[in-house]
């Protein structure tokens, strides 16, 4: 398969995604293209969290097939981006597939402390979020299989594969970075 230069990076909920994929897109100077902004918005437009959008979609898949349709046809006109998406491995082959994972008790602290969150969960309680956490990722890893026959939790699927728990961003932004030049020089 001939690499693309584009790096796909998906990961559990809240293992930091975002964050990364802002530092390596202004480090390599690449444009980012996020799925979960656009399902964050059709949650919001549909007046629903991200757990019963999540919910909801599962009945509509067409939706959830749009999504990540929408990425596999920018890469086809795109190059030198990041696709924070957690199917954009599957989506975009040819790209580096970085995963990242995440304890899920510092992912539920990031997760409640993050405002940019508020909109769409908007729990009391860090063990509320961490309990909402668990019921999203079972959610979602029950779509993807269900409409792909992938699951994103497989690490077999992805070039590399990192912790996020203990390290702040700028540093695993490093790491992938230099695992991404080992990937495109091999």
């Amino acid at each position: 398969m001939e690499k693309r230069e584009i790096i796909s990076i998906a990961g559990e909920l809240a293992s930091g995604k975002g964050a990364v994929s802002e530092i390596i897109a202004q480090k390599l100077n690449y444009g980012i293209y996020r799925n979960g902004e656009y399902f964050r918005k059709l949650a919001k437009e549909h007046n629903m969290d991200v757990t019963s959008f999540n919910l909801y979609v599962e009945k509509h898949p067409e939706i959830d097939l749009e999504i990540e349709r929408s990425a596999s046809e920018y890469a086809k006109t795109h190059n030198k981006f990041l696709i924070d998406a957690r199917l954009g491995w599957y989506a975009v082959p040819e790209s580096f597939k970085v995963y990242l994972t995440v304890d899920i008790n510092e992912a539920a602290k990031r997760a409640f402390y993050d405002e940019k969150r508020k909109q769409t969960e908007n729990f009391n309680s860090i063990e509320e979020q961490k309990q909402d956490l668990i019921k999203r990722y079972q959610l979602e890893n029950e779509r993807y299989w269900k409409l792909y026959h992938v699951k994103k939790q497989d690490l077999s699927n992805y070039d590399f594969v990192l912790d996020t728990t203990n390290d702040k961003p700028e540093i695993l932004a490093n790491k992938i970075i230099e695992e991404y030049k080992k990937w495109l020089e091999a």
